[in-house]
């Protein structure tokens, strides 16, 4: 079973994941949001080593903590994205677009593609392409835990903004019809901002859907 530790961090309440395994020590972090150090001491607290940094988009806020990550740890860990969102980390993840600059850190390495599968500790993640928000915007599914770390395609209650370079409301509503609907009504949603949900609830109760 992996342990999962949830933050909260930066001036856009960017909620970010360390996942660690307590059998190996290995860990990774699904979007390394601002403050990264607090994510790293949280690592050394319980013994876990930073192997990979996941980015379920490229937006400044989802990517902020990853210089300060990688500063800390020897070698710094590799950072996987979708190839259609190389662009924007290269754009500081959108930061000048606010009035504002950005280190985006290590240059990703892994190139996620939809149907790939990533391993913490031989447990395996689904990785599903889910265009909308950004175009290369990727879910992370735990299947063994039922669990979707679906970054900003869904929150509790409403769905990722559109409105932003790459955005697309119908492509949204359709990666959430074929990529969150379709998993089981019990699995959770961690999300980019805001409390957890399932999709049993967001099914019935997201006005969106």
């Amino acid at each position: 079973m992996l342990e999962i530790v949830p933050f909260t961090l930066g001036p856009f309440m960017t909620n970010a994941y360390l996942v660690g395994s307590p059998r190996s020590g290995e860990a990774v972090v699904i979007d390394p949001a601002w403050d990264g150090h607090i994510i790293l001491k949280a690592a050394q607290e319980r013994g876990w080593r930073i192997t990979n940094l996941w980015l379920t988009h490229a937006h400044m806020d989802h990517l902020g903590g990853a210089a300060a990550i990688a500063d800390g740890c020897n070698p710094p860990p590799p950072v996987a994205l979708h190839p259609d969102d190389y662009w924007l980390w290269r754009n500081e993840g959108g930061a000048p677009w606010f009035g504002m600059r950005l280190d985006p850190g290590p240059e990703p390495t892994i190139d996620l593609a939809h149907g790939m599968t990533m391993y913490l500790d031989g447990v395996e993640f689904q990785v599903r392409h889910a265009p909308g928000h950004t175009q290369g915007h990727v879910m992370f599914y735990l299947p063994a835990q039922a669990v979707l770390f679906c970054g900003d395609v869904i929150f509790q209650g409403s769905i990722g903004r559109t409105d932003l370079p790459g955005g697309d409301y119908d492509q949204l509503i359709e990666s959430i019809r074929t990529q969150v609907l379709s998993l089981p009504d019990q699995t959770r949603l961690l999300t980019g901002h805001g409390p957890e949900t399932t999709v049993g609830v967001e099914r019935v109760h997201n006005p969106f859907l």
